[in-house]
């Protein structure tokens, strides 16, 4: 255990902070996967830019890296463009 006062405050927000990253990584991983799922192209198309949108702010965040975001989208946009 810590023994300062400052190391035991950074426990705390390194809990907080891990807690919120987990959860706007697994709602934008449960948006890719519904996306994947969807066959109807206009519909894909609206869900891309909601998907893309969470995806740019987990990298800007550093939740995710920059990479990782682009080859997602990159993956995600050539399967909505491939939609009939």
């Amino acid at each position: 255990m810590a023994n300062h006062k400052s190391s035991i405050k950074r426990i705390r927000s390194n809990e907080a902070k891990r807690v919120l990253n987990k959860y706007q990584a697994k709602t934008t991983r449960n948006a890719v996967s519904a996306l994947r799922k969807n066959t109807n192209k206009k519909e894909a198309a609206d869900e891309m830019k909601r998907v893309s949108s969470l995806l740019d702010k987990l990298a800007k965040r550093n939740i995710i890296h920059k990479n990782k975001a682009a080859n997602i989208k990159s993956s995600l946009q050539k399967q909505v463009s491939n939609l009939k």
